[in-house]
């Protein structure tokens, strides 16, 4: 007789459905797994050997071969311990084989029978949902897979609760959706005293998901700039949430029972290599850009990364997904995400300052951001200069406007720009390309006179531009002016040109 379950092997974010086949015959008695596993699934059958027999449950003394199919296809991880156990308890008649083989299960055993948490119960809820079929999980996976509402999701604590359930005789109610509860956050832009063009960047660069380059002298406030910044960022949307739990699900980093609300903000150190970034590493995981998907990536001392690093940033800038291209691996993973850099205008960080500027001022600058290329460079849409901040300052009361207002602000925007992106494949201006860009950020004479004035004599690319316009398109947005004004277009220009360097 041979029995079937269901469970899933991963490739990204994308689960691609397995089927476990069991078989039990007559021979020497023995417990096999073919069908590519790894060493975690080769494991599985002392897992499955010991959970079995804490619950008293005998292998019947005869040959066990377990298959996962499709066999060509890699399978890694613990996850695959609950279908094994499924299949071979329904080859020995113990469970149904028709409520088995409607069922997609992930899940650890322990030796006692216990259900282990695992990373992509979201991704297999939505291929559970897919393929028709309910999904059986840890008790700890529950709320993160019942955000799938079109799948039945069994949580169950152990393997004897799963085969109760199976058998009628105590049944599992389904799980509920959870949502992961975000600390309130203390860091608020009432907290920074001046820099006031840095805050108005900031809400520019919130309102539209524009990149912003901050370059200042060390202690300035850049770090303390960026840190604000989700504090004025409207929270995911319901679509956006999925998306992004998605990629945090098989990275492991839904720990709270379920998905947040709360836009990712990712902070790598400089010496963070091209697979942390980019992803890669065993089982091509994602990279720091594709978790800070719909949401900030701030890169501190961004001329500190490596050449390398950097340059592996300006195709998923342009794309909003990366290709991690390995010899065993070819994954797709989104990363449309918020780029926040900061620098300082010289290795000493004092270039502007001349009683403690080196003697190699100015070229000393001139070469150290010149590790940022000009390609990288020219993706950067917003660039401020971030002055150091004096004493007397910090004795002043605090500025009258917090997080709170910026972020009023920043949500109004965002919500044009939601009705005006409805039709389409963009959902904020910093998407918008080709004939759309042209129809929602054509400016008025005077702005487009000023626009071509400043392409010209600065040497814009065509890409710069369009980013030109399109933050202009941001500042309208935030003014609610539904036409793109000179006024728009000079203030984004400002920003294009703020370090004197252009691509």
């Amino acid at each position: 007789m041979v029995a079937r379950a269901y469970t899933v092997a991963f490739e990204g974010v994308e689960a691609r459905l397995v089927e476990v086949q069991c078989a039990v015959t007559a021979g020497l008695p023995g417990f096999t797994i073919v069908g590519l596993p790894d060493k975690a699934v080769s494991e599985a059958r002392e897992r499955v050997r010991a959970a079995l027999a804490a619950l008293s449950i005998a292998l019947p003394s005869k040959k066990v071969t377990v298959n996962l199919s499709p066999a060509d296809l890699p399978k890694e991880g613990s996850h695959f311990d609950l279908p094994i156990a499924l299949a071979l308890l329904a080859a020995i008649e113990v469970l149904p084989e028709e409520e088995v083989a409607g069922t997609v299960a992930l899940g650890e055993l322990s030796l006692s029978g216990d259900l282990v948490p695992v990373i992509g119960a979201l991704p297999a809820a939505m291929a559970a949902a897919e393929e028709e079929r309910r999904l059986l999980c840890p008790a700890a996976c529950g709320a993160e897979a019942a955000w799938v509402d079109a799948v039945e999701v069994i949580a169950a604590p152990s393997l004897a609760r799963a085969i109760r359930h199976f058998t009628g005789q105590q049944l599992i109610e389904p799980a509920q959706a959870g949502l992961a509860t975000a600390p309130d956050s203390p860091r608020d832009l009432r907290d920074v005293k001046g820099q006031e063009r840095a805050k108005r960047a900031l809400e520019i660069a919130a309102a539209g998901r524009h990149h912003l380059l901050l370059v200042g002298t060390p202690g300035s406030g850049k770090s303390m700039l960026a840190a604000r910044l989700p504090g004025i960022l409207p929270p995911l949307s319901p679509e956006e949430a999925l998306e992004t739990s998605m990629i945090h699900s098989v990275s492991g980093l839904l720990t709270e029972g379920g998905i947040s609300r709360t836009r990712p903000f990712r902070e790598p150190h400089h010496t963070a290599s091209i697979a942390a970034i980019a992803g890669g590493g065993r089982g091509a995981k994602p990279g720091e850009i594709s978790l800070a998907h719909n949401g900030v990536l701030f890169l501190d001392e961004l001329p500190e990364f490596p050449r390398a690093v950097l340059e592996t940033l300006r195709q998923p800038i342009e794309t909003g997904e990366v290709i991690v291209a390995r010899a065993n691996a070819h994954l797709r993973y989104p990363c449309r995400f918020l780029l926040i850099a900061a620098a300082n205008p010289c290795r000493c960080g004092y270039l502007s300052d001349p009683e403690r500027a080196c003697a190699r001022a100015p070229g000393c600058g001139e070469e150290y951001l010149g590790r940022i290329s000009g390609p990288l460079m020219d993706r950067i849409d917003l660039r401020v200069e971030v002055p150091p901040v004096a004493f007397t300052d910090l004795d002043l009361p605090a500025p009258p406007e917090g997080s709170t207002e910026v972020a009023i602000r920043v949500h109004a925007a965002r919500e044009i720009q939601t009705a005006r992106f409805a039709q389409g494949p963009a959902r904020v201006n910093a998407d918008a390309e080709g004939r759309l860009l042209e129809e929602i950020a054509a400016p008025d004479a005077e702005g487009r006179d000023l626009l071509l004035r400043v392409a010209e004599r600065f040497g814009l690319s065509v890409r710069g531009y369009h980013r030109v316009l399109r933050v202009a398109r941001t500042i309208a947005d935030l003014d609610g002016s539904e036409a793109v004004r000179r006024p728009h277009v000079a203030e984004a220009v400002g920003y294009r040109l703020a370090l004197g360097r252009e691509a």
